[in-house]
Protein backbone atom coordinates (compact mmCIF):
# COMPACT_ATOMS: atom_id res chain seq x y z
CA UNK A 1 0.00 0.00 0.00
CA UNK A 2 1.56 3.20 -1.05
CA UNK A 3 0.87 5.18 1.91
CA UNK A 4 2.25 8.41 0.23
CA UNK A 5 -1.00 8.39 -1.72
CA UNK A 6 -3.05 8.16 0.96
CA UNK A 7 -5.81 5.87 2.26
CA UNK A 8 -8.83 5.79 3.97
CA UNK A 9 -9.59 6.84 7.54
CA UNK A 10 -12.70 4.65 8.17
CA UNK A 11 -14.86 1.84 6.71
CA UNK A 12 -17.77 4.61 6.94
CA UNK A 13 -15.87 7.18 5.07
CA UNK A 14 -15.01 4.89 2.73
CA UNK A 15 -18.40 4.53 2.02
CA UNK A 16 -19.35 7.86 1.68
CA UNK A 17 -17.00 8.84 -0.76
CA UNK A 18 -17.66 5.62 -2.93
CA UNK A 19 -21.60 6.30 -2.87
CA UNK A 20 -20.96 9.98 -3.26
CA UNK A 21 -18.49 9.23 -6.49
CA UNK A 22 -21.69 7.16 -7.57
CA UNK A 23 -24.45 9.73 -6.62
CA UNK A 24 -24.10 12.74 -8.81
CA UNK A 25 -25.59 14.15 -11.81
CA UNK A 26 -25.90 10.61 -12.99
CA UNK A 27 -28.39 10.30 -10.49
CA UNK A 28 -30.09 13.34 -9.85
CA UNK A 29 -30.35 14.23 -13.40
CA UNK A 30 -29.59 11.22 -15.85
CA UNK A 31 -31.81 8.68 -14.32
CA UNK A 32 -35.19 11.08 -14.09
CA UNK A 33 -34.63 12.18 -17.62
CA UNK A 34 -33.74 8.35 -19.25
CA UNK A 35 -36.12 7.01 -17.67
CA UNK A 36 -38.52 9.23 -19.04
CA UNK A 37 -36.51 8.72 -22.54
CA UNK A 38 -37.33 4.43 -22.36
CA UNK A 39 -40.77 4.26 -20.71
CA UNK A 40 -40.79 5.19 -16.88
CA UNK A 41 -41.41 1.73 -15.13
CA UNK A 42 -39.65 -0.34 -18.33
CA UNK A 43 -36.30 1.85 -17.58
CA UNK A 44 -36.83 1.06 -13.83
CA UNK A 45 -37.15 -2.79 -13.99
CA UNK A 46 -34.18 -2.97 -16.17
CA UNK A 47 -32.24 -0.71 -14.64
CA UNK A 48 -33.16 -2.59 -11.38
CA UNK A 49 -31.39 -5.96 -13.21
CA UNK A 50 -28.21 -4.43 -14.66
CA UNK A 51 -27.65 -3.31 -11.21
CA UNK A 52 -28.06 -6.62 -9.64
CA UNK A 53 -26.68 -8.75 -12.49
CA UNK A 54 -23.97 -6.67 -13.64
CA UNK A 55 -23.51 -3.18 -11.59
CA UNK A 56 -22.28 -5.62 -8.31
CA UNK A 57 -20.02 -7.46 -10.53
CA UNK A 58 -18.18 -5.27 -11.61
CA UNK A 59 -17.98 -3.09 -8.58
CA UNK A 60 -16.58 -6.61 -6.51
CA UNK A 61 -13.88 -6.62 -9.52
CA UNK A 62 -12.76 -3.27 -9.47
CA UNK A 63 -12.55 -2.73 -5.68
CA UNK A 64 -10.40 -6.10 -5.49
CA UNK A 65 -8.23 -5.32 -8.22
CA UNK A 66 -7.81 -2.03 -7.16
CA UNK A 67 -6.56 -3.42 -3.31
CA UNK A 68 -4.43 -6.26 -4.80
CA UNK A 69 -2.57 -3.70 -6.69
CA UNK A 70 -2.63 -0.92 -4.07
CA UNK A 71 -2.31 1.21 -7.14
CA UNK A 72 -4.88 3.43 -9.77
CA UNK A 73 -6.38 2.04 -12.36
CA UNK A 74 -3.36 1.89 -15.14
CA UNK A 75 -0.91 -0.07 -13.04
CA UNK A 76 -3.91 -2.32 -11.17
CA UNK A 77 -4.31 -4.02 -15.06
CA UNK A 78 -0.79 -3.75 -16.06
CA UNK A 79 -0.21 -5.86 -12.66
CA UNK A 80 -2.08 -8.36 -14.23
CA UNK A 81 -0.21 -8.33 -17.42
CA UNK A 82 1.31 -5.81 -19.62
CA UNK A 83 -1.06 -6.60 -22.28
CA UNK A 84 -3.83 -5.89 -20.79
CA UNK A 85 -2.49 -2.07 -20.03
CA UNK A 86 -4.60 -0.68 -22.65
CA UNK A 87 -8.07 -1.20 -20.34
CA UNK A 88 -6.51 0.65 -17.55
CA UNK A 89 -5.57 3.48 -19.54
CA UNK A 90 -9.19 3.80 -20.88
CA UNK A 91 -10.03 4.40 -17.71
CA UNK A 92 -7.93 6.61 -17.05
CA UNK A 93 -8.74 8.70 -19.83
CA UNK A 94 -12.13 8.04 -19.72
CA UNK A 95 -12.99 10.36 -16.60
CA UNK A 96 -10.88 12.71 -17.65
CA UNK A 97 -13.33 13.49 -20.42
CA UNK A 98 -16.06 13.17 -18.26
CA UNK A 99 -14.38 16.22 -15.79
CA UNK A 100 -14.17 18.12 -18.98
CA UNK A 101 -17.96 18.07 -19.61
CA UNK A 102 -19.12 17.16 -15.92
CA UNK A 103 -17.45 20.35 -14.00
CA UNK A 104 -19.50 22.59 -16.98
CA UNK A 105 -22.51 20.97 -16.10
CA UNK A 106 -21.59 21.28 -12.32
CA UNK A 107 -20.95 25.11 -13.18
CA UNK A 108 -24.67 25.03 -14.68
CA UNK A 109 -25.79 24.16 -10.87
CA UNK A 110 -24.20 26.85 -9.09
CA UNK A 111 -25.44 29.54 -11.84
CA UNK A 112 -28.93 27.76 -11.05
CA UNK A 113 -28.53 27.90 -7.22
CA UNK A 114 -27.27 31.37 -7.47
CA UNK A 115 -30.22 32.32 -9.77
CA UNK A 116 -32.75 30.97 -7.15
CA UNK A 117 -31.23 33.34 -4.54
CA UNK A 118 -31.13 36.37 -6.50
CA UNK A 119 -34.87 35.59 -7.50
CA UNK A 120 -35.59 34.91 -3.37
CA UNK A 121 -33.90 38.28 -2.86
CA UNK A 122 -35.27 40.49 -5.67
CA UNK A 123 -31.50 41.23 -6.98
CA UNK A 124 -30.74 41.46 -10.82
CA UNK A 125 -29.01 38.01 -11.12
CA UNK A 126 -32.00 36.23 -10.74
CA UNK A 127 -33.73 33.82 -13.30
CA UNK A 128 -35.82 36.64 -14.71
CA UNK A 129 -38.93 33.50 -13.48
CA UNK A 130 -39.47 34.65 -9.90
CA UNK A 131 -43.57 34.98 -9.03
CA UNK A 132 -46.55 33.31 -9.42
CA UNK A 133 -46.81 32.05 -13.03
CA UNK A 134 -48.33 29.72 -15.59
CA UNK A 135 -46.96 26.53 -16.69
CA UNK A 136 -46.59 28.24 -20.16
CA UNK A 137 -44.95 31.36 -19.28
CA UNK A 138 -42.89 29.63 -16.55
CA UNK A 139 -41.70 27.16 -19.49
CA UNK A 140 -41.00 30.11 -21.88
CA UNK A 141 -38.83 32.26 -18.96
CA UNK A 142 -36.87 29.42 -17.93
CA UNK A 143 -36.02 28.02 -21.28
CA UNK A 144 -35.14 31.67 -22.19
CA UNK A 145 -32.73 32.44 -19.19
CA UNK A 146 -31.08 28.88 -19.84
CA UNK A 147 -29.95 29.45 -23.76
CA UNK A 148 -29.03 33.41 -22.48
CA UNK A 149 -26.42 31.49 -19.74
CA UNK A 150 -25.32 28.54 -21.94
CA UNK A 151 -24.24 31.45 -25.13
CA UNK A 152 -22.53 33.79 -22.35
CA UNK A 153 -19.52 32.19 -22.71
CA UNK A 154 -17.48 34.40 -20.13
CA UNK A 155 -20.46 33.46 -18.03
CA UNK A 156 -20.64 29.57 -18.23
CA UNK A 157 -16.64 29.67 -18.11
CA UNK A 158 -16.65 31.65 -15.09
CA UNK A 159 -19.06 29.05 -13.07
CA UNK A 160 -17.34 26.03 -14.95
CA UNK A 161 -13.79 27.53 -13.77
CA UNK A 162 -14.96 27.93 -9.70
CA UNK A 163 -16.35 24.48 -9.87
CA UNK A 164 -13.67 22.78 -10.93
CA UNK A 165 -11.24 24.82 -8.93
CA UNK A 166 -13.47 23.85 -5.72
CA UNK A 167 -13.03 20.08 -7.19
CA UNK A 168 -9.22 20.69 -7.22
CA UNK A 169 -8.95 22.54 -3.99
CA UNK A 170 -10.72 19.11 -2.42
CA UNK A 171 -8.39 16.66 -4.07
CA UNK A 172 -5.30 18.51 -2.99
CA UNK A 173 -6.48 17.99 0.26
CA UNK A 174 -6.08 14.03 -0.09
CA UNK A 175 -7.76 10.85 0.59
CA UNK A 176 -8.57 11.44 4.15
CA UNK A 177 -8.61 15.03 4.98
CA UNK A 178 -9.65 16.18 1.51
CA UNK A 179 -11.98 13.65 -0.06
CA UNK A 180 -13.36 11.28 2.88
CA UNK A 181 -13.96 14.34 5.22
CA UNK A 182 -16.13 16.56 3.27
CA UNK A 183 -17.95 13.90 1.72
CA UNK A 184 -18.81 12.59 5.59
CA UNK A 185 -20.51 16.18 5.58
CA UNK A 186 -21.78 16.01 2.20
CA UNK A 187 -23.69 13.22 1.35
CA UNK A 188 -25.70 13.38 4.81
CA UNK A 189 -27.01 16.78 3.63
CA UNK A 190 -27.68 15.69 0.06
CA UNK A 191 -30.51 13.31 1.53
CA UNK A 192 -31.85 15.59 3.48
CA UNK A 193 -32.07 18.41 1.12
CA UNK A 194 -33.20 15.31 -1.37
CA UNK A 195 -36.23 14.41 1.78
CA UNK A 196 -37.00 18.03 1.69
CA UNK A 197 -37.52 18.30 -1.99
CA UNK A 198 -39.44 14.86 -2.35
CA UNK A 199 -41.92 15.59 0.11
CA UNK A 200 -43.01 19.28 -2.14
CA UNK A 201 -43.03 17.27 -5.12
CA UNK A 202 -45.02 14.56 -4.22
CA UNK A 203 -47.62 17.35 -2.65
CA UNK A 204 -48.35 18.72 -5.37
CA UNK A 205 -51.32 18.48 -6.99
CA UNK A 206 -51.44 15.93 -9.74
CA UNK A 207 -48.20 14.19 -8.47
CA UNK A 208 -50.12 11.18 -8.88
CA UNK A 209 -49.18 10.88 -12.82
CA UNK A 210 -45.74 10.99 -12.12
CA UNK A 211 -45.70 8.55 -9.68
CA UNK A 212 -47.52 5.85 -11.59
CA UNK A 213 -45.36 7.17 -14.81
CA UNK A 214 -42.21 5.61 -12.52
CA UNK A 215 -44.19 2.47 -10.90
CA UNK A 216 -46.99 1.08 -12.38
CA UNK A 217 -46.12 -1.76 -14.83
CA UNK A 218 -46.20 -0.83 -18.09
CA UNK A 219 -44.49 -2.64 -20.65
CA UNK A 220 -45.13 -0.90 -24.15
CA UNK A 221 -41.21 0.23 -24.98
CA UNK A 222 -40.51 -3.25 -24.88
CA UNK A 223 -42.23 -3.67 -27.74
CA UNK A 224 -40.05 -5.00 -31.34
CA UNK A 225 -36.58 -4.32 -30.73
CA UNK A 226 -37.63 -1.53 -28.26
CA UNK A 227 -35.95 -3.62 -25.30
CA UNK A 228 -32.73 -3.71 -26.71
CA UNK A 229 -32.76 0.44 -26.92
CA UNK A 230 -33.70 0.54 -22.90
CA UNK A 231 -30.91 -2.01 -22.41
CA UNK A 232 -28.38 0.26 -23.69
CA UNK A 233 -30.09 3.20 -22.12
CA UNK A 234 -30.31 1.37 -18.47
CA UNK A 235 -27.06 0.28 -18.77
CA UNK A 236 -25.13 3.10 -19.98
CA UNK A 237 -27.05 5.21 -16.67
CA UNK A 238 -25.79 2.15 -14.42
CA UNK A 239 -22.46 2.46 -14.86
CA UNK A 240 -21.99 6.27 -15.20
CA UNK A 241 -23.98 6.09 -12.65
CA UNK A 242 -21.95 3.81 -10.00
CA UNK A 243 -18.76 4.79 -11.14
CA UNK A 244 -17.98 1.74 -13.06
CA UNK A 245 -15.40 1.37 -16.03
CA UNK A 246 -13.85 4.61 -15.58
CA UNK A 247 -11.51 3.56 -12.82
CA UNK A 248 -13.18 5.26 -9.77
CA UNK A 249 -13.74 2.19 -8.00
CA UNK A 250 -10.25 0.65 -8.71
CA UNK A 251 -9.07 3.87 -7.25
CA UNK A 252 -10.92 3.90 -4.15
CA UNK A 253 -10.11 0.38 -3.62
CA UNK A 254 -6.30 0.79 -3.70
CA UNK A 255 -6.98 3.31 -0.49
CA UNK A 256 -8.58 0.09 1.19
CA UNK A 257 -6.79 -1.53 4.25
CA UNK A 258 -6.90 -5.21 3.63
CA UNK A 259 -9.31 -5.82 6.45
CA UNK A 260 -11.99 -4.46 4.33
CA UNK A 261 -14.82 -6.57 3.77
CA UNK A 262 -15.37 -6.02 -0.08
CA UNK A 263 -17.93 -8.08 -0.65
CA UNK A 264 -20.18 -5.96 1.88
CA UNK A 265 -19.14 -2.79 0.41
CA UNK A 266 -19.83 -4.00 -3.28
CA UNK A 267 -23.31 -4.41 -2.16
CA UNK A 268 -24.12 -1.16 0.00
CA UNK A 269 -22.87 0.97 -2.92
CA UNK A 270 -25.07 -0.18 -5.01
CA UNK A 271 -28.50 -0.37 -3.18
CA UNK A 272 -27.71 3.33 -1.93
CA UNK A 273 -26.93 4.84 -5.24
CA UNK A 274 -30.11 3.22 -6.52
CA UNK A 275 -31.80 4.34 -3.72
CA UNK A 276 -30.89 8.05 -4.12
CA UNK A 277 -31.73 7.39 -8.06
CA UNK A 278 -35.00 6.29 -7.58
CA UNK A 279 -35.41 9.33 -4.82
CA UNK A 280 -34.34 11.17 -7.38
CA UNK A 281 -37.37 10.12 -9.51
CA UNK A 282 -39.73 11.08 -6.98
CA UNK A 283 -38.36 14.59 -6.65
CA UNK A 284 -38.12 15.32 -10.38
CA UNK A 285 -41.43 13.16 -11.69
CA UNK A 286 -44.04 14.25 -9.63
CA UNK A 287 -43.33 17.92 -9.77
CA UNK A 288 -43.17 17.46 -14.18
CA UNK A 289 -46.31 16.01 -14.33
CA UNK A 290 -47.75 17.62 -11.95
CA UNK A 291 -47.40 20.93 -13.93
CA UNK A 292 -47.61 19.25 -17.52
CA UNK A 293 -44.25 19.17 -18.53
CA UNK A 294 -42.75 16.55 -20.85
CA UNK A 295 -40.30 13.54 -19.31
CA UNK A 296 -38.67 12.76 -21.50
CA UNK A 297 -37.31 16.64 -22.41
CA UNK A 298 -33.74 15.01 -22.70
CA UNK A 299 -31.05 16.49 -20.47
CA UNK A 300 -32.83 20.38 -20.42
CA UNK A 301 -34.94 18.58 -17.82
CA UNK A 302 -32.71 19.76 -15.14
CA UNK A 303 -32.14 22.86 -16.37
CA UNK A 304 -35.15 23.97 -18.12
CA UNK A 305 -38.12 21.65 -17.08
CA UNK A 306 -37.54 21.99 -13.53
CA UNK A 307 -36.75 25.48 -13.30
CA UNK A 308 -40.03 26.20 -14.87
CA UNK A 309 -41.68 24.11 -11.85
CA UNK A 310 -39.78 26.13 -9.34
CA UNK A 311 -40.94 29.35 -11.18
CA UNK A 312 -45.18 28.48 -11.37
CA UNK A 313 -44.49 27.67 -7.37
CA UNK A 314 -45.32 31.89 -6.58
CA UNK A 315 -43.10 33.25 -4.08
CA UNK A 316 -42.11 29.87 -2.32
CA UNK A 317 -40.37 28.51 -5.85
CA UNK A 318 -37.18 30.24 -5.67
CA UNK A 319 -36.62 28.58 -2.20
CA UNK A 320 -37.03 25.26 -3.29
CA UNK A 321 -35.18 25.78 -6.55
CA UNK A 322 -32.07 26.66 -4.49
CA UNK A 323 -32.15 23.97 -2.28
CA UNK A 324 -32.36 21.67 -5.23
CA UNK A 325 -29.77 22.79 -7.19
CA UNK A 326 -27.92 22.90 -3.65
CA UNK A 327 -28.53 19.37 -3.61
CA UNK A 328 -27.51 19.22 -7.16
CA UNK A 329 -24.04 20.65 -6.69
CA UNK A 330 -23.59 18.66 -3.65
CA UNK A 331 -23.76 15.99 -5.96
CA UNK A 332 -22.13 16.47 -8.52
CA UNK A 333 -19.02 17.97 -6.26
CA UNK A 334 -18.86 14.69 -4.65
CA UNK A 335 -18.79 13.41 -8.20
CA UNK A 336 -15.74 14.96 -9.56
CA UNK A 337 -13.79 14.72 -6.78
CA UNK A 338 -13.89 10.68 -7.30
CA UNK A 339 -13.33 11.91 -11.38
CA UNK A 340 -10.40 14.16 -10.73
CA UNK A 341 -8.83 11.34 -8.32
CA UNK A 342 -9.13 8.55 -10.49
CA UNK A 343 -6.58 10.36 -13.22
CA UNK A 344 -4.49 12.08 -10.28
CA UNK A 345 -3.59 8.40 -8.97
CA UNK A 346 -2.28 6.99 -11.93
CA UNK A 347 -0.32 9.91 -12.44
CA UNK A 348 0.99 9.48 -9.46
CA UNK A 349 1.59 5.66 -9.83
CA UNK A 350 3.54 6.88 -13.08
CA UNK A 351 5.75 9.66 -11.56
CA UNK A 352 6.78 7.42 -8.88
CA UNK A 353 7.47 4.44 -10.98
CA UNK A 354 9.83 6.84 -13.26
CA UNK A 355 11.68 9.26 -10.55
CA UNK A 356 11.10 7.61 -7.68
CA UNK A 357 8.90 8.68 -4.42
CA UNK A 358 10.77 12.01 -3.98
CA UNK A 359 9.18 13.26 -7.28
CA UNK A 360 5.81 12.57 -6.03
CA UNK A 361 3.22 15.50 -4.98
CA UNK A 362 -0.06 14.79 -5.36
CA UNK A 363 -0.57 18.53 -5.40
CA UNK A 364 1.64 19.01 -8.23
CA UNK A 365 -0.21 15.88 -9.65
CA UNK A 366 -3.65 17.45 -9.10
CA UNK A 367 -2.65 20.94 -10.32
CA UNK A 368 -1.45 19.29 -13.41
CA UNK A 369 -4.16 16.88 -14.29
CA UNK A 370 -7.24 19.47 -12.89
CA UNK A 371 -5.38 22.24 -15.06
CA UNK A 372 -5.88 19.91 -18.15
CA UNK A 373 -9.48 19.43 -17.61
CA UNK A 374 -10.35 23.24 -16.88
CA UNK A 375 -8.88 24.30 -20.04
CA UNK A 376 -11.23 21.35 -22.09
CA UNK A 377 -13.49 22.01 -20.14
CA UNK A 378 -13.33 26.06 -21.48
CA UNK A 379 -14.02 24.35 -24.75
CA UNK A 380 -17.43 22.37 -23.61
CA UNK A 381 -18.48 25.95 -21.62
CA UNK A 382 -17.65 28.15 -24.72
CA UNK A 383 -19.66 25.69 -27.01
CA UNK A 384 -22.68 26.49 -25.13
CA UNK A 385 -24.19 23.05 -26.45
CA UNK A 386 -23.33 24.03 -29.73
CA UNK A 387 -25.34 27.36 -29.38
CA UNK A 388 -22.54 29.33 -29.72
CA UNK A 389 -20.92 28.69 -33.66
CA UNK A 390 -17.62 26.49 -32.13
CA UNK A 391 -16.31 23.70 -34.14
CA UNK A 392 -18.92 20.40 -33.71
CA UNK A 393 -16.41 17.54 -33.98
CA UNK A 394 -18.30 14.41 -35.77
CA UNK A 395 -21.17 16.80 -35.93
CA UNK A 396 -21.32 17.07 -32.03
CA UNK A 397 -21.35 19.55 -30.17
CA UNK A 398 -18.24 18.89 -27.54
CA UNK A 399 -20.02 17.52 -24.40
CA UNK A 400 -21.56 15.40 -26.55
CA UNK A 401 -18.20 14.40 -28.82
CA UNK A 402 -16.70 13.84 -24.86
CA UNK A 403 -19.61 11.71 -23.42
CA UNK A 404 -19.72 9.79 -26.74
CA UNK A 405 -15.98 8.58 -26.16
CA UNK A 406 -16.32 7.96 -22.39
CA UNK A 407 -19.66 6.57 -21.23
CA UNK A 408 -20.50 5.82 -25.24
CA UNK A 409 -17.31 3.80 -25.77
CA UNK A 410 -14.50 3.55 -23.39
CA UNK A 411 -16.78 2.64 -20.13
CA UNK A 412 -18.80 -0.53 -21.99
CA UNK A 413 -15.62 -1.53 -23.90
CA UNK A 414 -13.76 -1.38 -20.49
CA UNK A 415 -16.23 -3.00 -18.39
CA UNK A 416 -16.83 -5.57 -21.04
CA UNK A 417 -13.31 -6.43 -21.46
CA UNK A 418 -12.76 -7.00 -17.25
CA UNK A 419 -15.81 -9.48 -17.22
CA UNK A 420 -13.75 -11.00 -20.54
CA UNK A 421 -10.51 -10.90 -18.72
CA UNK A 422 -11.37 -12.09 -15.09
CA UNK A 423 -14.40 -14.47 -16.41
CA UNK A 424 -12.20 -16.28 -18.96
CA UNK A 425 -8.58 -15.51 -20.09
CA UNK A 426 -7.44 -15.25 -16.63
CA UNK A 427 -9.84 -16.79 -14.38
CA UNK A 428 -11.96 -15.61 -11.15
CA UNK A 429 -9.18 -16.49 -8.61
CA UNK A 430 -7.49 -13.16 -8.48
CA UNK A 431 -10.74 -11.21 -7.41
CA UNK A 432 -11.79 -14.05 -5.01
CA UNK A 433 -8.52 -14.40 -3.61
CA UNK A 434 -8.69 -10.74 -2.39
CA UNK A 435 -12.31 -10.53 -1.05
CA UNK A 436 -11.44 -14.23 0.89
CA UNK A 437 -8.56 -12.09 2.27
CA UNK A 438 -11.45 -10.14 4.43
CA UNK A 439 -14.36 -12.47 4.97
CA UNK A 440 -16.32 -14.90 3.17
CA UNK A 441 -17.40 -14.83 -0.38
CA UNK A 442 -21.07 -15.61 0.17
CA UNK A 443 -21.71 -14.45 -3.40
CA UNK A 444 -19.23 -16.38 -5.01
CA UNK A 445 -21.14 -18.60 -7.18
CA UNK A 446 -23.16 -15.83 -8.40
CA UNK A 447 -20.29 -13.76 -9.26
CA UNK A 448 -18.78 -16.31 -11.10
CA UNK A 449 -21.86 -17.15 -13.19
CA UNK A 450 -22.51 -13.77 -13.50
CA UNK A 451 -19.12 -12.48 -14.84
CA UNK A 452 -18.82 -14.93 -17.08
CA UNK A 453 -22.00 -15.64 -18.85
CA UNK A 454 -24.25 -12.46 -18.06
CA UNK A 455 -21.91 -9.52 -18.09
CA UNK A 456 -19.98 -9.86 -21.19
CA UNK A 457 -23.46 -10.42 -23.05
CA UNK A 458 -25.20 -7.66 -21.61
CA UNK A 459 -22.11 -5.28 -22.12
CA UNK A 460 -21.58 -6.08 -25.48
CA UNK A 461 -25.55 -4.98 -25.91
CA UNK A 462 -24.92 -1.53 -23.90
CA UNK A 463 -22.00 -0.64 -26.22
CA UNK A 464 -24.01 -1.57 -29.51
CA UNK A 465 -26.86 0.24 -28.35
CA UNK A 466 -25.11 3.00 -26.86
CA UNK A 467 -23.30 3.44 -30.04
CA UNK A 468 -26.43 3.37 -32.36
CA UNK A 469 -28.12 5.93 -30.00
CA UNK A 470 -24.95 8.69 -30.66
CA UNK A 471 -24.94 7.83 -34.37
CA UNK A 472 -28.57 7.12 -34.77
CA UNK A 473 -27.66 4.09 -37.17
CA UNK A 474 -30.99 2.31 -36.35
CA UNK A 475 -29.52 -0.89 -35.61
CA UNK A 476 -32.36 -1.54 -32.99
Amino acid sequence: MNQKKGQWGSNFGFLMAAIGSAVGLGNIWGFSYKMGKAGGFAFLLIYLIIVVFVGYVIMVSELALGRSAGKGVVHAYRAIGKRYTWIGMMGALSPFLILAFYSVLGGYCLRYAAGNIGDLLGLPFGTGGAGAMGAEAASAASNDFFFRFVADQPSAIGYHLLFIGLTILIVVGGVSKGIESFSKVAMPALFIMLCITIVRSVTLPGAAEGLRFMFQPDFRAFQGTGWISVLAIAGGQAFFSLSLGMGIMVTYGSYLSKNENLERSALIIPIADTVVAIMAGLAVMPAVFALGMEPDSGPMLLFVTLQAVFSSMGTIGPLFGFLFYTLVFIAAITSSISILEAVVSPWMDWTEEKYGTERVSRKKATLIVGGGALLLGCIVAADGLGTTGIFQPLGFCWLDFFDLLSEGFMMPLGSMMTAVLLGWLIGPERVINEVEIGSEFRTKRFYIFCLRFVTPFVMLLVLIGQIDQFFHLGIF
